[in-house]
């Protein structure tokens, strides 16, 4: 026995962790597991057949497609199951009892062996994602036991041809699934059963060690269930089988006598946890905030806050229909720099902005997407390059374009009439439309065109202390439940209200302070239609939906007010929509040479006519009175 040697074992796997694979688990965190940290099924394709030279262990390389339940496979590759715990607070991870979690892991691979001696090999990884700076800790243990009074001593056996070799290698490539085999008594290569082993005693192992003469920390796994199978069993030929150079054969001898369940043995010696590099048994941690792609970092990060409130305080929100709506502002200035911003924070990746101006010296203390550079460069435009540089994946553009005004005569027809079709082309293509321009005149086109193409209309529209933010009612809509829009208070069509004015009144004059509230009620009652819109309810995850919020600064009020469509109004009544449907351009055409032609088209002549009739029979009534008395 002099010459017989307690057999040694080497680690069974080296784990690489790709980036994908932090990336896949980050998005698991966020949009699937939020705070579950039960553990979730993992998946390796192991290659055995090509292993770096400078490894002693069969990489385990994981990547996102390890997080995938059915992780196609290439025909030379193993499968490896595991499972992932990761935690929600970094102290739990800390703070865990690892080697009892290995051991738990150990006893279900135990369970699983005795079942079916290949199903005793597994992983775990412990981590936690520390998704603000793209931090991640984490720690591999492969589960290898063995009883503590069992030791395994071994005589090295005599060496095989390489032809043997090659024919149990034949043979774990075609039983991929497979991590043991025997011989029968015919010397024929099948699955493991202990009857036959009991007469044959040829074990054959798949190994992941590289180092010579030592097989890998999964066979204690396979001996002791073959201890537990065979109980008498003392001596046997082990064949340890690498799919590469270096296979060879022992002569090994059971030292200790019995057998202990390891469910009933609390002792059961349990090994697994790596090492890290510098060869110490602690948790390892990636710093991929200076690695990954910034853009894909950027691209992650923006929609945290969003996804944190999803799966924290409203599960029922919808963000994928904020990020996929597509926005026209019509107005670069305050209202339109700030609309942005808040559409943004919300997810929305698709904004086009449409102004006529320029940056003026006065805007950047104001507009929050301008500065000093920026003056005498057209609004839309920058404001556009602007978001792209707080956020270089937005898609942003801006279109300089004179929205055509009602009242404003036309002066040239051509230039006028392509921004009519340019304008219509524009809110074709959005979902949502915010009317942020500077004067009414210039929201009756876009209002009369978001109702005729079905689209959210938001209107935005400041005082000097005051606010008014509402959404436009669609024809779409059931006649007695459909809201008003901008103009269905007016007994008049808006007209010319810039020519022969004062600076003053050409500039909107208003506390620095009403424009950021205004903008962000606006996006607010944005992403609270979208809601209903996408469930098809009257209900909403994210409260109540108003149609009109009038704000007030000189007592800090505010109320909420609802009307309905007005059936005279000038911008969305069913005579206005009737007679833009017939003509289009010829239409409007004359509606902006001629505001008292809307008027009459909308019935609001008649109705003035009657308010002039009835005061004139109120003055008639009054005249007559006052003769009686005298």
């Amino acid at each position: 026995m002099s010459s017989e040697r307690v057999l040694n074992y080497s680690a069974p796997f080296k784990s690489f962790l790709d980036t994908s694979f932090f990336q896949e688990l980050s998005r698991l965190k966020l949009d699937v597991l939020k705070l579950d940290s039960t553990c979730q099924p993992l998946v390796v394709n192991l290659d055995l057949h090509n292993i770096p030279k400078s490894s002693d262990q069969v990489p385990l390389f994981l990547t996102n497609r390890s997080f995938e339940k059915h992780n196609n496979r290439s025909d030379d590759e193993v499968p490896v199951r595991g499972k992932i715990y990761n935690f929600n607070v970094l102290d739990e991870f800390k703070n865990l009892d690892k080697q009892q979690l290995l051991h738990q892991r150990a006893l279900e691979c135990w369970e699983d062996g005795l079942e079916d001696i290949n199903k005793c090999v597994s992983f775990v990884i412990i981590s936690f994602a520390d998704l603000k700076r793209y931090r991640f800790y984490y720690w591999l243990g492969v589960p290898c036991f063995q009883r503590p009074s069992s030791t395994v001593v071994y005589v090295q056996g005599e060496g095989d041809s390489n032809h043997v070799w090659k024919t149990y290698q034949e043979w774990f490539d075609t039983n991929y699934s497979k991590w043991v085999c025997i011989l029968n008594e015919d010397n024929d290569i099948i699955n493991y059963n202990k009857d036959i082993f009991g007469k044959t005693k040829v074990l054959a192992v798949r190994d992941t060690s590289t180092m010579e003469n030592t097989p890998s920390a999964l066979t204690k796994n396979f001996l002791s269930v073959l201890q537990h199978d065979i109980p008498h069993l003392t001596d046997f030929k082990l064949l340890v089988i690498r799919q590469h150079k270096g296979s060879f054969a022992l002569n090994v001898t059971f030292a200790s006598r019995g057998v202990q369940s390891l469910s009933t043995n609390p002792d059961m010696k349990v090994a697994g946890w790596e090492k890290n590099i510098q060869g110490k048994l602690t948790p390892r941690v990636v710093d991929l905030g200076s690695l990954l792609d910034p853009l894909k970092i950027a691209d992650q990060s923006v929609d945290l806050n969003l996804k944190l409130m999803k799966w924290g305080i409203v599960p029922d929100l919808n963000l994928d229909i904020i990020k996929d709506t597509k926005v026209l502002l019509l107005g670069a200035g305050t209202l339109g720099c700030y609309v942005s911003r808040a559409l943004m924070a919300w997810g929305v990746r698709k904004i086009t902005f449409v102004d006529s101006g320029t940056v003026s010296y006065s805007n950047p203390v104001r507009q929050a997407l301008y500065n000093f550079d920026d003056c005498g460069k057209p609004k839309s435009e920058a404001a556009a390059a602007s978001l792209k540089r707080i956020f270089p994946l937005m898609d942003a553009s801006g279109v300089t374009l004179n929205i055509p005004m009602i009242g404003h005569k036309l002066v040239n027809e051509e230039s006028q009439h392509e921004d009519f079709n340019k304008l219509r082309g524009l809110i074709k293509k959005h979902d949502v439309i915010f009317l942020l321009v500077d004067s009414r005149e210039s929201r009756w086109l876009p209002s009369l065109l978001g109702n005729i193409e079905d689209k959210i209309v938001i209107n935005a529209a400041l005082g000097f202390d005051s606010y008014l933010v509402m959404r436009h009612g669609s024809r779409n809509e059931e006649p007695l439940k459909q809201l008003g829009c901008y103009f269905c208070h007016d007994v008049v069509a808006p007209t010319d209200s810039l020519t022969d004015r004062t600076l003053d009144q050409m500039c909107t004059v208003t506390r620095p302070g009403v424009a950021m509230m205004a903008s962000s009620l606006a996006v607010e009652l944005m992403t609270s239609l979208l809601q209903i819109k996408n469930s098809g309810s009257d209900t909403t995850v994210l409260g109540e939906i108003p149609h009109q919020i009038r704000g007030f600064l000189n007592n800090f009020s505010t109320l909420k007010l609802e009307t309905p469509a007005y059936e005279h109004c000038p911008a969305c009544s069913p005579k206005v929509i009737e007679a833009f449907t017939e003509s289009e351009w010829e239409f409007v055409k004359k509606a902006l040479n001629d505001p008292l032609y809307l008027e009459e088209i909308s019935g609001l002549t008649l109705i003035k006519q009657e308010v002039e009739q009835l005061g004139n029979d109120i003055f008639e009534w009054e005249g007559d009175e006052s003769d009686e008395m005298k």
